[in-house]
């Protein structure tokens, strides 16, 4: 899938997750595209889970608790019906467990850098908080070209 076509598809269902839980819908697409791979991962494609969001955490109205390992050392991975039910629940979980982030996301930078600095990064696991930091903004940039109109932050220019 070409970036532009992962953020035209995504772009309705991130602009609703936004709205539910007022997180900018930009920040949204960005993180999403880092942590599937523009969504090319095989917890993308084929379990729709867009963040690697772990099966950790009570059922909720857009996760049934269904999971999946993709390998005999790996972490259990929440399973969704669809990808917007994938967005939704990333979009709660940013609400409710990293609220300073999602208060920030009209300022892509500033919240990448309260994201990166978080528990949801994991250097155990080999992410880079820095990398990650600085990736995200770019991206954020990226989405920006492609949906003008979700981007309205002058600190991206």
């Amino acid at each position: 899938m070409k970036q532009a076509d992962f953020i035209t598809s995504l772009l309705p269902l991130a602009r609703k997750a936004g709205e539910a839980f007022r997180i900018n819908p930009v920040v949204i697409l960005a993180q999403a595209a880092i942590e599937s791979g523009w969504g090319q991962s095989d917890l993308s494609t084929l379990y729709r889970n867009y963040f690697g969001i772990t099966a950790y955490g009570k059922k909720n109205v857009w996760w049934k608790g269904e999971s999946i390992s993709l390998g005999p050392h790996s972490l259990r991975f929440r399973v969704y019906d669809t990808p917007g039910d994938s967005l939704m629940d990333y979009a709660r979980l940013i609400r409710h467990a990293y609220p300073s982030a999602a208060d920030a996301s009209n300022d892509p930078p500033t919240f990448a850098r309260i994201i990166s600095c978080s528990k949801y990064i994991s250097e155990v696991n080999g992410d880079n908080r820095t990398a990650y930091r600085q990736a995200l903004v770019k991206i954020c940039r990226q989405v920006g070209k492609i949906a003008p109109n979700d981007s309205v932050v002058a600190s991206l220019s």
